[in-house]
């Protein structure tokens, strides 16, 4: 059986443009460069298609029809930016902030997530600022979850968009997060109160890197503002997988870490990379300069790189020297990278002239 795709022609708001038939709307939206904006779908996470915002006029199509569950057919022709789009999308987002607690009008901007919040930016583009739906007495705010050490989970900010649910099940395969059911209103179970040690939750975080809204967050997140800090790419040096991250840096001082897509990630972290891969860099006894013992105090003092590289490698050519290459071996550490192994591996083969190669492949 062939595994080649049966391609299909579609035309979105004028481009045509040809894709696979198991594509949707959204991707072939993506494909001809035309923006259609989501708000519950995340790519591989979620795509349970609740809060409509991402739909589109299909000719011939009786009713409007959400882009991201929609599959194309060959031949179809989709609007994304008619007028009764437009008024659907609006009225599908004020649905949506009847229920985001927007109860005082000082909430936005004490929200961790205030510049970075999806639903803000969404709210912005397509122009909404208050709710027709909401009621005339705010309802009663339920507790904020924050017994687990890194996260917290504030029902009155949740929009129920199950983001985090998939992010939880479909991506880190932990099945911790749950939806529930109170009355005919769904629930998002989130294990980050006072019992969260009985749940088999490991704080990963990809659930609140999934938040559309401020309702999962880390907690750290409080510290800072979007426009207050730089991001600069880096590998994680806490094991070898290589996952690639953004480093968060305010004031000089890095404050969070931020998954990146990678080839070995896809845009996840583990615990480890998101929370512990960074609070040393700060710790005020970390060793800033090389050390080398002075031989008539035996004190160790500061030195330069140069000075130290040259008495390390000055001493493993003289054991090379004068006992041959197998006194040597070469035993890389388990955080490091595939590349930096290999390179060691090379040095140890090349200079030290030894085969004496090992590895420590856990952390």
């Amino acid at each position: 059986m062939s595994n080649e795709r049966k391609l299909v022609t579609v035309t979105v708001d004028g481009v045509q443009v040809q894709v696979p038939e198991t594509f949707t709307i959204l991707a072939a939206g993506n494909k001809a460069g035309v923006h259609i904006p989501t708000l519950c779908y995340l790519k591989d996470v979620s795509d349970i298609g609740s809060c409509r915002v991402c739909s589109v006029e299909v000719e011939g199509a009786s009713a409007l029809q959400p882009a991201c569950k929609t599959r194309v057919t060959d031949g179809m022709v989709v609007h994304t930016d008619t007028e009764l789009v437009k008024q659907y999308r609006k009225l599908m987002l004020q649905l949506v902030l009847a229920d985001h607690g927007l109860d005082s009008t000082n909430y936005c901007f004490s929200c961790a997530k205030n510049g970075a919040c999806e639903l803000q930016a969404l709210c912005r583009e397509l122009d909404v600022t208050e709710s027709a739906f909401a009621p005339s007495t705010p309802a009663k705010r339920e507790p904020v979850l924050e017994d687990n050490p890194f996260l917290a989970y504030d029902p009155n900010l949740c929009i129920r968009c199950q983001r985090c649910v998939g992010a939880c099940n479909n991506r880190a395969h932990n099945h911790t997060l749950t939806t529930g059911k109170r009355g005919l209103r769904t629930s998002i179970l989130a294990p980050f109160g006072p019992d969260w040690k009985s749940t088999e939750c490991e704080s990963c975080g990809n659930c609140a890197a999934a938040c559309p809204t401020g309702a999962i967050t880390e907690k750290r997140r409080r510290e800072y503002r979007s426009w207050e800090v730089t991001r600069t790419r880096t590998t994680c040096p806490h094991c070898a997988v290589g996952c690639q991250m953004d480093l968060v840096a305010k004031d000089g001082r890095i404050v969070d870490v931020e998954p990146a897509w990678g080839p070995s990630n896809r845009g996840m972290l583990c615990v480890k990379g998101r929370s512990g891969s960074f609070d040393f860099v700060h710790a005020e006894d970390r060793l800033t300069t090389p050390l080398i013992k002075n031989a008539e105090t035996g004190e160790f003092e500061p030195a330069s790189w140069d000075e130290a590289l040259d008495l390390v490698a000055s001493k493993f050519a003289q054991i090379r020297d004068e006992n041959g290459g197998d006194a040597l071996a070469a035993f890389a550490c388990s955080r490091s990278t595939n590349e930096d192994v290999y390179m060691l591996m090379k040095m140890a083969r090349t200079v030290f002239k030894t085969n004496n190669v090992d590895n420590c492949a856990r952390v």
